[in-house]
This record gives structure tokens, sequence and C-alpha cells, in this order.
């Protein structure tokens, strides 16, 4: 058996980004229904920030990272949709996206096409594929039409810009939130309808102002405690409440009865892991998500990049909300 030192960013214990230091590791073959992929670049992902501070508990000592891009180097035993050689990105348990190399379960790799680049491919595959479920798969019980209003929080980070031109690909009305008048105006250049500043603006108000009173069918929200409350406010009657993140902290509990009192309100707590659960359902959400990208209807912006050297200040840049679009590790 094979095996060779490569570069990997690991944790001791939950805590600050100071915890993630850059180690040796050995990296050997790929055992039945595994791969090994040599990464030309790794995603940047809030939900690496929970995992590093134990919002989502890890076993110790652990490695970080759920997105990446590169090359095969080895198949193991049953795994036929891959072959050394191929280009190849994903999102995927378990994490471990941070390093040069790694053996992993190649469920969840697929082949990445000829047009789309390895950079590319390292910042879309999570935050892609989040977009493509809630935009196709988490729909209020009336459905989406074209010409729809849905409410997306985050507008311009790195699930929000895609979801933006995704959403306008589908024809509906994406109001955004965002944090800056900055952010906001990247939102609209990228396809939101309607963009709101909620550090200036009441953003109950305006989503009322623009629906003419009646509310959004659906509301996507990756902040969590600091919008929640006032987002079930933007609701019309039987909408839904998609909750896929707490970049702001976790939601408190909440009464049940609220939602009746709210108009019969739906609330979901959704994660992409569930529904690239088989290999089959990641195939055909990365398929439709490099349908939207190839096509140009989707174009991925990397707006940071940061060698693997400088995680620490990367993570440091995401938490204090200073990045926009996809943020990429470089190896």
């Amino acid at each position: 058996m094979t095996q060779s030192r490569f570069r990997a960013v690991r944790i001791q214990q939950h805590g600050g980004p100071e915890q993630m230091q850059i180690v040796d590791v050995t990296v050997g073959e790929p055992g039945p229904g595994e791969v090994r992929i040599r990464h030309q670049a790794c995603g940047l992902n809030f939900i690496d920030v929970y995992q590093r501070e134990g919002v989502y508990q890890l076993p110790m000592p652990a490695q970080l990272g759920m997105e990446g891009a590169g090359v095969i180097e080895a198949v193991g035993a049953g795994v036929t949709h891959l072959k050394v050689g191929d280009r190849a990105a994903y999102a995927s348990q378990p994490p471990g996206a941070y390093c040069d190399v790694r053996v992993m379960p190649a469920k969840c790799v697929c082949k990445l096409p000829d047009n789309i680049s390895f950079e590319t491919g390292a910042a879309m595959m999570l935050k892609g594929l989040t977009a493509q479920y809630l935009l196709n798969k988490t729909r209020p019980v009336e459905g989406l039409q074209p010409g729809d209003h849905v409410l997306f929080h985050a507008a311009a980070g790195g699930v929000g810009l895609i979801a933006c031109q995704w959403a306008r690909a589908l024809g509906l009305q994406l109001i955004g939130t965002a944090g800056s008048d900055t952010k906001c105006a990247l939102a609209k250049a990228n396809g939101a309808a309607h963009v709101i500043n909620y550090n200036t603006e009441d953003f109950v108000a305006r989503v009322k102002d623009i629906t003419g009173g009646k509310g959004v069918k659906v509301v996507y929200d990756s902040v969590g405690k600091d919008t929640w409350d006032k987002s079930l406010d933007c609701l019309r009657p039987f909408g839904l409440m998609a909750s896929f993140g707490n970049s702001s902290g976790v939601v408190p509990p909440f009464a049940p009865g609220a939602l009746a009192a709210k108009g019969s309100i739906y609330v979901t707590r959704q994660t992409l892991f569930t529904h690239i659960a088989t290999r089959e359902s990641t195939q055909a959400m990365a398929d439709d998500l490099f349908a939207m990208v190839g096509s140009g209807k989707v174009q991925i912006h990397i707006a940071q990049r940061y060698p693997l050297e400088q995680v620490q200040q990367a993570h440091r840049d995401l938490e204090a909300r200073k990045t926009t679009g996809s943020t990429i590790l470089t190896l």
C-alpha cells in the first residue's frame, strides 16, 4: 500500500480560529466505496465554523472542510462512476476537505465537467447544491410559480448570490436582504428583484410594501436567531419558513401555537446532507447545478482566495461578515 505525507488542517478541540493548525498526515489507498482525490482547491462555508466552534460536535481530533475539487488518484473496489484521472468535485460528509489529498467516500463525489474550472467546482458544490434543493425541493404547500415573491436572507453570500441568479432563471421575484448597501447592490446585480439593507430598514415593512401587504410564500433563512421572529411576520397564510443555517446563533425554542396565530404557517429545518444521502440523488442535483452553471444562467463569484496557510484569517473574515460570494482555499 502506498502511503505519503500531506498537509491537512486539524483541530484538537472546539473553539476559535486559533484551534486550526496545519499538520502532516499520512494518506493511504482507498478502500471499498472510496476514492483518493488530490485537491486543487477547497471551499469555505459557515458549516465549517459551526463544526470548529462545536455548534455541530465532531469527534476529536477533527479535520475541517466540506467541499473541494481536484483529480482522482485512486479508486476503491465497487466505485464505477469515477476513474483515475477524472476531474471531480464534491460536497460531502465526513469533514476533511482542508487538505492536499484525502481518502473519502465516493458516493457524493461527482465528475466535474470540463467547462467548469477546479476553483469554480470547489466554490460551488455545497453552496450550489444548497440553492438547488432550496428553490427546487423546499417549497411551500401551495407551490411556487413564476412571479411569486420569496425572501432570501444573506443574499450577497455564497449561497445567496447563486440563489439570486437561480430564482431569476425560474421567474421568481426574489427579495434579498444584506447588511450593507454594497452587498445589496451585489445581490441586485445578480438577479434579486428587490433588496433590503436590514441594518437601515425594517425588512418586514419593506416586504409587506413590495408584496402589496400579502407577504411572501417562503422565507429562506441561514441567519437564524437575529432574523427568525421577523421572518415569520413576512409570510402569507400557509407560507413556509425554511431554515437552513444559524450564522447569527441558534434559534431559541418557540411555541407551535405561534405558527397558527401567524396564518397556519409551516416551518422546516433543512440540511443538504439529507438531500444528497444517495448516489442517485447527489448526481441528479449535481447535474442540475452543472447545467445551470454551464449555461451561464448561474455564475459562481469567487470573491476571496486564501492560501491554506491563511485558513485562520479566512475564518475570521467569514465570521466578521467581511466576505461576499464564495471563498476558496488554494493549495
